[in-house]
């Protein structure tokens, strides 16, 4: 099958995120604009408005994304919402069509989706990538480094394949997804439990090349997310058992216990 893609879907699920989206999706379109292809694709950037009571979907219309309104207060239910939004709308066959995913207290590279487009075109069917903690807002010294060594425990260098699944830096092929099932409404690691589901077939890119910044905040939007985790490392000095619980490293196609 070819590896050409013709449509991109950009999805990023939404809650009360009013103040740091503008960044968010001016990182996006900064990569869209520093992509090479991305001029001869056709582009859906949605953002999932989850239950907001501020001005997430003024911000997110500004900033020229298309806005699907859910009422799910589930990351996962509203990042599918997102994908399904920019599938149908987009008219492209699934094959042919690149899904990339963020959250919105996230900022991308400007090179984040020409390395997704890249790694499409090399046949990957889903790549998973890392994250960084952004220094806004801080983050605890102490609480950085304990992330830090586990994060990077087994790291061998710039080939490292790392055992993390973020839905924060994370794409793949239309037809992948919806063969997986999509992502599912779960409370919690719906990133994980969909690279779970990925059909035996599918090539998975696990790679520190393209990280995406995160935001350091310890009080959470999602229950058992990122922040949840930080704000265990800030309060006991190790994480709980949830989906950001850094992990021993797993099998190269993301089976096992793992975090966002």
């Amino acid at each position: 099958m070819s590896n050409t893609v013709e449509a991109l879907v950009v999805a990023v699920p939404a809650h009360n995120e009013a103040a740091t989206l503008p960044a968010t999706l001016h990182s996006i379109r900064r990569a869209l604009l520093e992509s090479r292809s991305a001029g001869a694709l056709t582009i859906r950037l949605v953002v999932a408005a989850d239950s907001c009571t501020d001005t997430t979907r003024i911000e997110a219309e500004r900033w020229g994304a298309d806005v699907v309104e859910v009422r799910h207060r589930m990351a996962g239910a509203s990042r599918a919402a997102a994908v399904a939004r920019g599938l149908r709308s987009c008219g492209v066959r699934p094959e042919t069509t690149w899904i990339a995913t963020t959250d919105a207290d996230c900022v991308v590279r400007p090179s984040w989706l020409a390395h997704q487009l890249d790694c499409a075109g090399q046949g990957w069917h889903c790549v998973l990538g890392t994250v960084r903690i952004s220094a806004d807002p801080p983050l605890a010294p102490s609480v950085r480094a304990l992330h830090d060594a586990q994060y990077f425990s087994d790291r061998t260098g710039p080939d490292w394949s790392h055992p993390h699944v973020h839905g924060a830096n994370l794409g793949i092929r239309g037809d992948v997804y919806l063969q997986a099932g999509g992502i599912t409404a779960v409370a919690h690691s719906e990133d994980r439990a969909l690279v779970d589901a990925l059909p035996a077939r599918a090539r998975v890119l696990r790679t520190d090349a393209c990280p995406v910044l995160t935001s350091g905040r310890t009080a959470p939007r999602a229950p058992q997310g990122f922040g949840t985790y930080l704000g265990h490392l800030a309060t006991r000095g190790r994480p709980s058992l949830s989906d950001d619980s850094p992990v021993p490293r797993m099998a190269p196609h993301g089976t096992g216990p793992g975090d966002r």
